[in-house]
């Protein structure tokens, strides 16, 4: 019994196929031209659907991911840092970490590309179907402190825990109180082993204390949680924002 066209346009509406109920008499006339198959001509429909599909979540994983500007490996100059491992950094794409529940951290001077590989990685793992989340260091420790101060901070910590990969960026670049230590504390431990961290910083491992306040002991506890599983890359050279300035 051939079925109504108002009433298969009302259930592909109920089933949330909008591909379908767009594009079904189009390709149902380019199959009777071409001379597909049912098998063929639904292949076709479906594949169109899950396309579509795709691409509407990993739209929402990007906006939920909160990245200041959208970068890709694709972007990135290679030819500016005076050192960096291209294959290393190549082969973090393959996203292996982030399944894994490791972490990676990207250590540099500021201006050589920290970030922009970060985002990228964040990028590309919103397209692999992980749920991201990209903030900055100082970002993280005034939001959980203001949820603190309202009683919110197991509630607010979830946001930082929840997703599979937290990409948290520029540790160093400004020095954080005991208070602010024990916050970001929580949000590397709490993540130990249960999710993936991007992590950029500009100081070397041994500097770390300077950073908390010349605390030694939170220092060390936080890179014992952050590098147990963990990959670092290194970065030198000179900003490239200062290029400019650097050539003569």
């Amino acid at each position: 019994m051939k079925l109504p066209a108002s009433l298969l346009s009302q259930h592909l509406d109920y089933l949330k196929l909008p591909f379908l109920q767009q594009h079904h008499m189009e390709m149902a006339q380019q199959s009777a031209q071409q001379q597909w198959d049912h098998v063929e001509y639904l292949r076709r429909l479906i594949e169109g659907e899950y396309t579509e599909r795709r691409q509407r979540v990993i739209a929402r994983r990007v906006k939920a991911a909160r990245f200041p500007i959208i970068k890709t490996l694709e972007q990135f100059r290679w030819d500016w840092p005076k050192k960096i491992n291209r294959l290393q950094v190549q082969n973090l794409f393959r996203l292996e970490f982030v399944a894994q529940k490791a972490n990676v951290v990207l250590l540099g001077n500021v201006g050589l590309g920290k970030t922009h590989l970060a985002t990228a990685l964040g990028y590309a793992a919103c397209q692999e179907g992980y749920s991201v989340l990209f903030a900055d260091a100082i970002s993280v420790i005034n939001d959980l402190s203001a949820a603190q101060k309202r009683g919110l901070l197991k509630r607010q910590l979830k946001r930082y825990l929840a997703p599979e990969l937290l990409v948290l960026d520029e540790i160093g670049y400004l020095p954080i109180d005991q208070h602010g230590a024990d916050l970001l504390f929580q949000v590397i431990s709490q993540r130990y082993e249960r999710g993936a961290i991007v992590l950029t910083t500009n100081k070397p491992f041994k500097q770390w204390p300077s950073i908390f306040n010349n605390d030694s002991t939170i220092a060390s506890a936080v890179l014992d949680r952050l590098l147990h599983h963990a990959e670092s890359v290194v970065i030198e050279g000179a900003s490239y924002r200062m290029k400019d300035q650097l050539e003569p």
